[in-house]
């Protein structure tokens, strides 16, 4: 059931808790307040309770994906702000010390594109996952969101393709490449790692080779070949967007690192291991899916990374 149903009826249920229906008619057709109890000021403080957690129930219920997100981020301590990118806005998150040389660099999923049957009005992603990712990572950190989500949707010149049939599109992938490079701007960074999950690890492919400062590109259940994953899962192809398997090879200088889990039915590691990767960076952890369980390896897995190690087995 969706949340807003469920809230909603919940919420009739609590009212109901506190009315009695009024007989007319031989049917019950209305309601009238109950019978003041004895003590007024008690029934009264109970009510004005009552009233309040209403109030809160309603302003969940109504609260936007965006808002939900950006909630939770600072719920984790993170710090928000809205960056320019090319003629796009972009909402970042930031984490760690401000004085750190390296910057780790999270991209998110694609969250939720389409609705029943059109696309979304919000494509923000439902799953806080990479933020959570990122809070267990000591290492300066920052979410760079993409074009149109957390909120932007409506912004011009932002349309439902751009999280749709061109998600990866060059106009995505450049003005995020802008965002990051204004961030980047005066802070004496000289070393990027990019972290992405889900549709994040195919931008993540296309971002890198963008800066001389990568070093290196772990992906977790990265959709690597598009093509590959859409004829798999059944989607249209996303005809308006770069593939990174049709792009080069990453520079030698560049290391990846691709996660995938083997009960992951939405990316398994075929679509993974295809393209220009080398087969022998793609690591599958068997007993892991899409979102489930990386929280648990992470803290080990960023700091083999920063030691530029070998994969943990």
């Amino acid at each position: 059931m969706p949340r807003g149903l469920h809230t909603a009826r919940r919420l009739t249920s609590l009212i109901g808790e506190h009315m009695i229906p009024v007989q007319g008619n031989g049917r019950t057709d209305g309601y009238r307040a109950p019978r003041a109890p004895r003590d007024r000021h008690r029934h009264r403080r109970g009510l004005a309770a009552f009233l309040i957690a209403c109030g809160a129930v309603i302003s969940v219920a109504c609260s936007s994906p965006a808002s939900e997100f950006s909630r939770y981020a600072r719920h984790l301590g993170m710090r928000e702000q809205v960056v320019e990118g090319t003629v796009f806005h972009h909402v970042v998150f930031a984490s760690g010390p401000r004085a750190s040389r390296t910057l780790h660099v999270y991209l998110d999923g694609d969250g939720t594109p389409w609705g029943f049957w059109t696309p979304s009005a919000d494509p923000t992603p439902r799953n806080p996952l990479v933020l959570r990712l990122m809070a267990l990572d000591p290492t300066r950190s920052l979410y760079l969101g993409r074009p149109c989500y957390h909120g932007l949707a409506k912004e011009p010149p932002c349309t439902n393709a751009l999280w749709t049939s061109a998600r990866y599109s060059e106009a995505v992938v450049s003005s995020m490449a802008s965002a990051l490079r204004r961030e980047l701007a005066g802070t004496g960074i000289d070393r990027l790692v990019w972290f992405g999950h889900s549709g994040g690890g195919a931008l993540a492919m296309l971002l890198a080779p963008r800066f001389d400062a990568t070093t290196d590109v772990v992906t977790v259940a990265a959709n690597l070949d598009i093509d590959a994953w859409a004829e798999l899962s059944g989607y249209a192809k996303l005809d308006r967007s770069l593939n990174p398997a049709r792009q080069p090879p990453l520079p030698p200088r560049i290391r990846e690192w691709h996660y995938v889990g083997g009960k992951d039915s939405i990316v398994p590691p075929e679509v993974v291991a295809r393209g220009t990767i080398d087969p022998r960076r793609v690591i599958v952890i068997s007993e892991y899916n899409h979102t489930c369980c990386w929280e648990a390896m992470w803290p080990s897995l960023v700091a083999n990374v920063d030691r530029a190690g070998s994969p943990p087995p």
